[in-house]
């Protein structure tokens, strides 16, 4: 893990590459700004984007919160079992312990921000503890 650098950043999306994190399946993130690339010691910044039919597995964090904001598309994110569609605009807050999952059901790519703080329990985009 980086440390922090006390550094401002200017750098644009394009700079960053997309990954598939594991346990998630035609979703992509580029990751803006987390401990390794910025030394951020509390947040971790990325966009996503879901090919349709693109999802990540269902999980928990234990102590993680997350935001997710949708730019783009459509989809079904679901929280402890309670389905929503999703579209822009919408705002997803989801606080620690909350069993979550998105799905592109749509029929264009599902663009969206997340953050997430503390950092400690993602890694690539997936909860590193148990019960992930």
């Amino acid at each position: 893990m980086a440390q922090s650098t006390r550094e401002a950043l200017v750098f644009r999306a394009e700079e960053r590459l997309w990954i598939e994190p594991p346990q998630h399946y035609g979703a992509y993130s580029k990751l803006l700004i987390n401990a390794d690339n910025a030394g951020s010691q509390h947040l971790d910044v990325r966009i996503s984007s879901y090919q349709p039919k693109g999802a990540s597995d269902e999980h928990v964090h234990e102590r993680a919160e997350q935001v997710y904001y949708i730019l783009r598309g459509r989809g079904l994110m679901v929280l402890d079992g309670e389905r929503a569609v999703v579209e822009p605009n919408t705002t997803i807050f989801i606080p620690p312990g909350v069993r979550h999952a998105l799905y592109n059901t749509g029929f264009e790519d599902l663009l969206f921000m997340v953050v997430t703080s503390p950092i400690g329990e993602v890694s690539l985009g997936v909860a590193n503890e148990a019960g992930a």
